[in-house]
This record gives C-alpha cells, structure tokens and sequence, in this order.
C-alpha cells in the first residue's frame, strides 16, 4: 500500500509541476515583450491555480500508473 502511494504521489507530482512550467511558459509568452514587463504575481498565482487543479485531477486517476499495472 505504501509503495503505491509513493509511485502515486511521484506521478502526480511530476505531472504537477509539468503543467505548472506549461502554463509559465504560456502565461509569460503571450503579454510580454521583456523581462522587467512580466506580471509576475500572475504567474505564479496562474501556476498555483493550474497546480490545484492538475491534482485534483489526478485524484481521478493517471494513465501513467495504469500502463505499469
């Protein structure tokens, strides 16, 4: 049990953190056109948002482990 939690949690996590830099990068492509013009409290509360929201996703399931099975 404890090992699937573990596998459970890395999963979730990188996943997490992909769609995280996904949505940095989305978010700071689109409306800036240097460095010292990012909105960078919208980033990052965009980044959280998207976080959130992709682990209650996995709470649904991730192909990724269902592949290993």
């Amino acid at each position: 049990m404890k090992k699937e939690i573990l596998k459970w949690l890395k999963a979730a996590g990188v996943r997490t953190v992909k769609t995280m830099a996904e949505t940095a990068l989305a978010i700071i492509g689109t409306n800036t056109i240097g460095i010292t013009e990012v909105n960078w409290v919208g980033v990052l509360s965009a980044c959280a948002l998207s976080g959130v929201i992709t682990l209650l996703t996995c709470i649904k399931g991730l192909p990724e482990l269902k592949e290993e099975e």
